[in-house]
């Protein structure tokens, strides 16, 4: 347990590696009473981390933050993400050192389904491709398309749920509010919902509609969907990845599409962060397969809400350490 701060000892030290307008714009930190200290969310400085002699350091979510900062602060008491990331914190060398890694698990849950369904509709609908016919002047050919080619519907399509936290759950409620027939897949097992069925991941794979991945990046889990499941997939089915581009092996992805194994990607995030042009979706993928992929910045959990409930959260952690209290949402095991 982190020692409590009492009154007359040194203030409470905050280090903000975060985005200054955005804490100043939705936070409502008034007469805290600590220290803050902004650096921004760039690449961080350990140097300049460390001589801070911070007791909490908040970070943006995929900041990376290793034992070169954590073994070199003795007072620090905990690492709280911005978000609901926290892959890039060493966790390992945080908890040998004592220190709290905390993150804003569920912050984001509505936001972030409402951005897979986004991608769902896009990808169904042909969005882009009608769009740019639009723009082209060819409104009535592009009706005309749909008219011999009906669209397809939402409506009783069967989504596979890979993940059940807060947004697994958020996204099962949506799609079951458009008519689909949602199944869902957890290392935990069955945990016997009520409106949807638990299947085997094999079989979420061989029969779903849409998948939808809404797992954290670990050893498990990282390239899960590589060019072997995606031989397990159902043809034609619609990949969504709105957690961590990690999750997918990038060219299998696309070498699935060129073949139609896959009939479309989804996607908020790929890998490496920030996403270039020498990425394998955005720079292998033939311009006449490009209406199969819906992407967006990963902007899905950048939403006033979550971040106005991030900073709820994690100001009443921080409250936490002060008292000498254990914070929620430890994700390092202390």
């Amino acid at each position: 347990m982190k020692k409590k701060l009492l009154q007359g000892e040194n203030q409470m030290k905050v280090a903000l590696l975060i985005n200054r307008d955005n804490f100043e714009k939705y936070s409502a930190w008034k007469d805290v009473g600590w220290e803050l200290l902004h650096f921004g969310n760039g690449e961080p400085d350990p140097e300049a981390t460390i001589a801070t002699g911070a007791d909490v350091l908040v970070v943006d979510a995929v900041m990376k933050i290793g034992p070169d900062i954590l073994e070199k602060m003795p007072g620090l008491k905990m690492v709280h993400s911005q978000g609901v990331a926290f892959n890039s914190i060493d966790i390992a060398s945080a908890k040998k050192a004592g220190v709290y890694v905390c993150n804003c698990a569920g912050v984001n849950a509505r936001a972030v389904a409402e951005q897979s369904v986004l991608l769902i509709l896009a990808l169904l609908k042909g969005f882009r491709k009608n769009e740019d016919m639009v723009y082209s002047g060819k409104q009535m050919d592009a009706k005309v398309a749909c008219f011999k080619n009906g669209l397809p519907e939402l409506f009783g399509k069967k989504a596979g749920i890979i993940g059940l936290g807060a947004i697994g759950k958020a996204l099962t409620d949506m799609l079951k509010a458009f008519g689909c027939e949602v199944c869902y897949y957890t290392r935990s097992g069955n945990r016997g919902l009520d409106g949807v069925t638990y299947m085997p991941l094999e079989e979420i794979y061989a029969t779903c509609d849409i998948i939808s991945l809404n797992v954290p990046v670990t050893h498990e889990t990282t390239d899960m969907i590589n060019a072997g499941t995606l031989k397990m997939f159902k043809r034609g089915a619609i990949l969504i990845n709105a957690a961590r581009g990690e999750l997918m092996d990038h060219a299998a992805v696309v070498d699935a599409l060129k073949s139609g194994q896959l009939g479309g990607l989804g996607a908020d995030t790929l890998a490496p962060e920030p996403f270039l042009l020498d990425n394998p979706v955005l720079c292998a993928l033939p311009e006449e397969l490009r209406d199969r992929v819906a992407l967006s910045p990963h902007i899905a959990g950048i939403t006033a809400g979550t971040f106005i409930r991030a900073y709820e959260r994690i100001k009443s952690n921080i409250d936490a350490i002060t008292r000498g209290e254990r914070p929620d949402c430890v994700v390092n095991g202390l």
